[in-house]
């Protein structure tokens, strides 16, 4: 996969996976679920799952299994699958125990302006993929997109994720895609955790799931390269984020729609 042969390109590519790592065997189950749905469909499909979460609001919050036991697992289950995968990371130092091991390194909302740790990213030459954080505009992502082309890579994607507005809730401003797209970039969309609501006084945090859907086909319709989101079987059940994942079961149907739409829009 290649930022050359993604951006403006008639066909959508799909970055999913859990939230975070639980254990081996449900998030090699999830994978290969997914890697069938989307075979099927003709899709280009990236893997995604944490190996650590780290920005958490309480502290007795699941987190994953930490860093080396997560590579190993996801090691694995790219080799069992034979298939692309990205993962998070969340410093400089991280990048080398993953490059080796990931198609595309994605760097968290919340670390997007991070100097350090997009520049050695770029040095992995692997695609870096930036979550803009909801703090930004999209005019903004410029910056972080010189970071990255100044340290000597050009394979960069923008995930948009919405904006902060008010407290405790993100707006997406689909705008944002053709904005960011001037930079020439692809432009994915997130459109689970686009309907989170952070931070909650339960110290969780909440979402709308029921509007994922109706992001995805704006997304698409309005031109986005690629969508982003979280799933799992029993998302009431998941460890972390299931407030605004998208049930496994509900994967198929959505791409079938998104598929229809890219085709009326490319």
């Amino acid at each position: 996969m290649s930022k050359k042969n993604t951006i403006n390109s008639k066909k959508i590519f799909l970055i999913a996976g859990p939230c975070v790592i639980e254990n081996e065997q449900i998030t090699f189950d999830i994978a290969k679920k997914l890697k069938s749905i989307t075979e099927k469909l003709n899709i280009e499909f990236i893997f995604k799952a944490s190996y650590k979460k780290e920005n958490r609001t309480k502290l007795d919050s699941f987190t994953g299994p930490g860093l080396e036991k997560g590579v190993e697992i996801l090691k694995r289950i790219k080799n069992d699958l034979n298939i692309s995968m990205t993962t998070d990371v969340h410093n400089a130092e991280d990048v080398l125990q993953v490059q080796d091991v990931v198609d595309i390194i994605q760097i968290p909302a919340f670390l997007c302006r991070q100097t350090d740790i997009l520049i050695q990213a770029a040095k992995s030459n692997k695609i870096i993929n930036v979550k803009k954080g909801p703090f930004l505009s999209g005019e903004s992502c410029k910056f972080i997109i010189d970071k990255i082309r100044k340290s000597g890579n050009q394979d960069i994607m923008i995930t948009e994720r919405g904006n902060s507005f008010g407290y405790e809730n993100l707006i997406v401003d689909i705008r944002n895609i053709p904005i960011i797209q001037k930079y020439e970039v692809p432009v994915i969309l997130d459109v689970t955790h686009a309907n989170q609501k952070p931070n909650q006084t339960t110290g969780k945090s909440g979402g709308t799931p029921q509007y994922i859907e109706t992001l995805a086909y704006a997304g698409v319709a309005a031109g986005a390269d690629g969508l982003f989101l979280e799933t799992h079987p029993n998302p009431k059940k998941a460890l972390s984020d299931g407030s605004n994942m998208l049930h496994l079961d509900r994967i198929e149907p959505l791409l079938k729609k998104i598929i229809a739409i890219k085709q009326v829009v490319s």
